[in-house]
């Protein structure tokens, strides 16, 4: 399995409104935990040895709350944010390695580990990318249709009711060939899906999108019932 983890917390947050006036998205604190560290105890508990952290808006205030952390890097991304293939582009030289995990860091995951989940299922003699999806239909959060259907064997196409949860594995191969500094890692996958390796395995816990603020209160209910508080 991979062992190194790219964490997206660049992101400007805007969907948040006020509450990242001051605090970028990744600080912002759900069930007594900063969203980050949520990400960051699903990868410790994983056996991720190397995590990169991208950051943009109010950088500064990341790299303090990481400070310090056995086994993390920041790459910081000056100028113009570059989305999430590019954030990945830009950050492969501190990645050292052509097979990684990323994880967004704007959700809260109860069940099995996403990480785990998706090493169990890589087949990389024919995956370029795997995606952890959820059937939007229990997706907490999130509003909208899904994003892929999962066909025979796990094989991916555009449509569908299984959304994307922000973890897979990638082989960043995909990125090779991209000439601009900015771009979605969407790029990637279309490039997966017409060679026939963009492949899908589903969470089997709960997960729960925290872009917005009701997102907060939803992903904190979902942690109590998961714990057997309510």
């Amino acid at each position: 399995m991979p062992d190194a983890l790219m964490l997206f917390a660049a992101g400007f947050g805007t969907r948040m409104g006020r509450l990242t006036a001051d605090r970028p998205k990744p600080l912002i604190r759900v069930g007594g935990r900063a969203l980050i560290d949520h990400a960051l105890v699903l990868a410790e508990a994983a056996g991720v040895t190397r995590t990169v952290v991208n950051t943009h808006y109010l950088a500064g205030q990341v790299q303090a709350h990481l400070a310090g952390r056995d086994g993390i890097t920041i790459s910081h991304e000056a100028g113009a944010i570059l989305d999430t293939g590019g954030g990945l582009k830009r950050a492969l030289p501190l990645l050292e390695a052509d097979t990684v995990f990323t994880l967004n860091s704007d959700a809260v995951w109860t069940g099995p580990n996403p990480l785990t989940r998706l090493a169990a299922a890589w087949a990389p003699d024919r995956m370029d990318a795997l995606l952890l999806l959820i059937d939007s239909g229990v997706a907490r959060g999130h509003s909208g249709t899904g994003d892929f259907a999962i066909g025979t064997g796990g094989c991916l196409s555009r449509g569908g009711t299984a959304v994307y949860t922000g973890a897979q594995i990638v082989k960043t191969r995909l990125l090779d060939d991209i000439d601009e500094a900015a771009f979605s890692l969407n790029r990637a996958w279309d490039r997966a899906i017409a060679a026939g390796r963009l492949f899908g395995a589903l969470h089997a816990g709960g997960w729960c999108d925290v872009g917005h603020p009701g997102g907060i209160a939803e992903a904190e209910a979902m942690l109590a019932e998961a714990a057997g508080d309510v």
